[in-house]
Formats: C-alpha cells, sequence, structure tokens
C-alpha cells in the first residue's frame, strides 16, 4: 500500500475567476501565492522523496516552494497531470460557453469517452486514462509516499476511478484550492 498525496494548486488570478482555464497557463493571484507559501512546509512534512507537478505553473509555483522546503527532495514534470484540455473553450466565460453550447457541455459527464469539449478539447477519459497511467507507474516506483501537484480535474478523475464513483459524481469529487487529498493506493 502506497500513500499518494495529490494536492491542487492554489487560487488563480482573479481576473480568471469564472472563466474555463484547463491547460492555460495562468498564473496565481496574490492571495494563491500566500497560500502557496503557507502551504509548502506542509506539503514537504509529508515526507516524499519526488515530488511529482504538472508543467503548468500555477501547480509549479507551489512545487518550487515545497522543493525549497523538503531536503533531498527531487521534482519531476510530469505532463500527465496537466488539467483537461478544454478545446475552443479555454479563456472563455463558464457563462459565455453555457450561452452557446447550454447543456451540451454536460458530455463531459455524460459521455465521458467521445465528447471533446470546444470541438478540440480532450475526452474526459483520456483525461482520466493519462492521470491513471502516471498514478500506476508512480506508485510502482514509489520508496514512500508519493506527492502531487496538479489540478482538480486529474485529482477528480483518480479519485471517482479508485472509489467506483460515476462520472457524473467526479466533479464533487474536485478538491478545492490548495487542498491535499490523501489517498491509499494497493501497488501493483
Amino acid at each position: 500500500m502506497t500513500v499518494v498525496h495529490l494536492v491542487r494548486h492554489t487560487a488563480v488570478a482573479a481576473h480568471w475567476a469564472g472563466r474555463c482555464y484547463g491547460q492555460s497557463d495562468v498564473g496565481l493571484s496574490r492571495d494563491g501565492r500566500a497560500a502557496a507559501r503557507a502551504l509548502a512546509p506542509r506539503i514537504a512534512a509529508l515526507g516524499a522523496r519526488r515530488l511529482y507537478v504538472s508543467p503548468l505553473r500555477r501547480a509549479r509555483f507551489l512545487a518550487g516552494l515545497v522543493l525549497r522546503e523538503a531536503a533531498g527532495a527531487g521534482l519531476v514534470i510530469e505532463p500527465r497531470l496537466a488539467e483537461c484540455h478544454f478545446g475552443g473553450w479555454e479563456g472563455q466565460s463558464w457563462d459565455a460557453i453555457y450561452a452557446a453550447c447550454g447543456d451540451a457541455m454536460m458530455g463531459l459527464v455524460t459521455a465521458p469517452e467521445t465528447f471533446r469539449p470546444g470541438g478540440l478539447g480532450e475526452a474526459t477519459f483520456t483525461l482520466r486514462d493519462r492521470a491513471l497511467a502516471w498514478l500506476e507507474e508512480a506508485v510502482r516506483g514509489a520508496d514512500g509516499p508519493v506527492v502531487a501537484v496538479c489540478h482538480g480535474g486529474p485529482i477528480a478523475a483518480i479519485r471517482g476511478t479508485l472509489a467506483g464513483a460515476p462520472v457524473m459524481d467526479w466533479p464533487g469529487l474536485v478538491p478545492k484550492v490548495g487542498e491535499i487529498v490523501s489517498l491509499e493506493v494497493l501497488s501493483a
């Protein structure tokens, strides 16, 4: 059994509130940076020898702070931990997306294997598959707890899959910004 700690990045810049930012490389708000500074020692104290992080800067900021606190820990930038790519929705407000698409946006949870948000975005099960591939590899090579700083989408997909929850329930599994989700995962 391996303990896996999944950490959602802290709050993004205020002008992104209410907007779809997925794989857009947005920065953190002043509060988000302060929260990251406060959170870093807690994450470092989890004792992981390797810190996995999404390539997006809102996650990398926190991971960089953790590395300063965690003597001897290594950093692995892991593309499979990036947020969902929302295609043409990226950067738009959720209200504008709803105005243009209506309930079609529910395809993320009602047709997770085929619905591609924004036309060219990533299907929910594509996100799930890459996140689970990372998890399996990380747990298999773990020599202690695993820590990853990433995003709500991959965390919800991992939690939902491990719990056997229907995809319709996954949005409720997205942690708050700055939240640490700890799971026990069987090693392969």
